[in-house]
């Protein structure tokens, strides 16, 4: 089952707003969710499972994915992981269980936030609000006459250009989401400075930060795992222990 809700009047792509889908087997939920994007001029879809939402992805292009684990048949975590096959959408995943195993899982497949339910709808649209006060980079966007792109940052065999949201080692590009991206970018734009879990969070979310610090910690793992980089003996990204992570000299 899927619906699209709209305010009346307003053809669905021409909102002021971003698109989001809301999936989840709850459908009350949903559409409550959905109505509470739309009051902030989203354009919001409804699907129930996880075989609709990975169909309407592919058609609506979503800013954000608000996805329920417990799907019946495909589960939440599947779904994240096939939307990352073609997808650069914030997802941001939602458990009936506080339970820090599901976030892991969540954000290895490729999530980059999760709220636990019950939640309140104003809160989640907060989230997504903050996540989103970054606007998409397409990879094909120019700069604006008159206002050159910065150069590409380099720490050895790495390189990051941040206009194009592109990561190079060497000749080869590395795929990050979006969250990892922005760990990068945080901390290659501060190369002499530590920044602390918090801080990073507040820098990526563009806001403060409310929720477990250690989520940091799995993108990191992550980041290091795409880049090559050894924690023991890290090139790119380096622990402070005690405090947080800075970017290393590439070397």
């Amino acid at each position: 089952m899927m619906t699209m809700e709209h305010h009346p009047g307003t053809p669905p792509h021409e909102a002021k707003g971003y698109r989001a889908l809301v999936v989840d087997d709850e459908l009350p939920l949903a559409e409550v969710v959905a109505s509470y994007l739309e009051r902030e001029q989203f354009e919001a879809v409804v699907a129930g499972n996880g075989v609709d939402a990975i169909a309407i992805a592919r058609d609506l292009d979503p800013d954000v994915v608000i996805l329920d684990i417990g799907l019946p048949g495909i589960d939440g975590f599947e779904v994240c992981r096939q939307l990352r096959t073609f997808s650069d959408a914030y997802v941001v995943m939602l458990t009936a269980r506080d339970n820090e195993i599901d976030t892991v899982l969540g954000l290895t497949v490729g999530a980059d936030d999760y709220i636990t339910k019950p939640f309140g709808p104003r809160e989640l649209v907060a989230r997504i609000r903050a996540m989103l006060r970054r606007p998409r980079v397409l990879r094909s966007a120019t700069p604006p006459a008159g206002n050159a792109a910065a150069p590409p940052r380099h720490f050895g065999a790495l390189s990051i250009d941040v206009a194009a949201r592109e990561v190079r080692i060497g000749d080869e590009q590395i795929l990050l989401t979006r969250t990892e991206f922005d760990i990068l970018e945080a901390l290659s734009g501060r190369p002499g400075n530590v920044l602390s879990r918090r801080q990073l969070l507040e820098i990526v979310r563009d806001g403060p930060w409310v929720g477990n610090e250690h989520l940091v910690d799995v993108h990191i793992g992550h980041l290091r795992r795409k880049l090559g980089d050894d924690a023991a003996r890290p090139r790119y990204i380096a622990t402070v222990r005690g405090v947080g992570y800075r970017m290393g000299p590439g070397q």
